[in-house]
């Protein structure tokens, strides 16, 4: 199994008003059948960079949840957590996975335009995957149409919005849709995550 440091969201509960650290339990059911076994990194931790690279970890993986500070968003500290770990796991030739909002980090990373799009929150989306349509969830209020040439784009809505990018040259990857909300389990993004965190 490969050890991936997998980051989480941030969630307010307004009894208590504290700040969670958050993660879907499918998440760790998708990535032990995938190969992967996840490290979950707390939002607030001094220094990151350091915990990553004592911890062993094989590779990042930046889910969903909490729009980008940039997009309204209110997690100005996992912004700041997840913006490291890119930088520290491209350094270190570290493969990276963001799904929904990890991916539109990654998109702003590279420099492409984040704006609002209509019509993907849904359970049911039909994709272009390489020419052949598939089904996937969607739940996400920004997103693109352009990409920039070193994030090639593999999967578009029928609106033509961006659903998945990889880099030319590095091993970064990106998916709009929630492989962990799919139920049974996708095989496509099973045998994706795999190869994505090779053993």
């Amino acid at each position: 199994m490969t050890l991936v440091a997998v980051t989480q969201r941030v969630a307010v509960c307004q009894q208590t008003q504290e700040r969670r650290d958050a993660l879907d339990q499918n998440w760790t059911r998708l990535l032990q059948n995938s190969g992967v076994t996840p490290l979950l990194i707390p939002n607030t931790l001094q220094d990151p960079v350091d915990f990553f690279e004592t911890s062993g970890a094989r590779g990042l993986l930046l889910t969903g949840g909490n729009d980008l500070v940039s997009l309204g968003g209110n997690a100005p500290e996992r912004d700041n957590l997840e913006m490291q770990l890119i930088a520290h796991a491209r350094d270190n030739d570290l493969p990276i996975l963001g799904v929904c909002r990890g991916m539109q980090l990654i998109q702003k990373v590279f420099g492409v335009k984040l704006e609002a799009v209509m019509g993907h929150v849904t359970s049911n989306q039909i994709i272009r995957v390489n020419g052949m349509e598939r089904a996937v969830n969607s739940y996400h209020n920004f997103g693109s149409k352009e990409t920039v040439p070193d994030l090639v784009v593999w999967a578009r809505a029928l609106d033509t919005t961006v659903k998945a990018i990889e880099h030319r040259s590095e091993n970064i990857k990106g998916l709009m849709w929630h492989p962990e909300r799919l139920h049974p389990f996708h095989s496509e993004d099973l045998d994706y995550i795999r190869r994505a965190f090779p053993s």
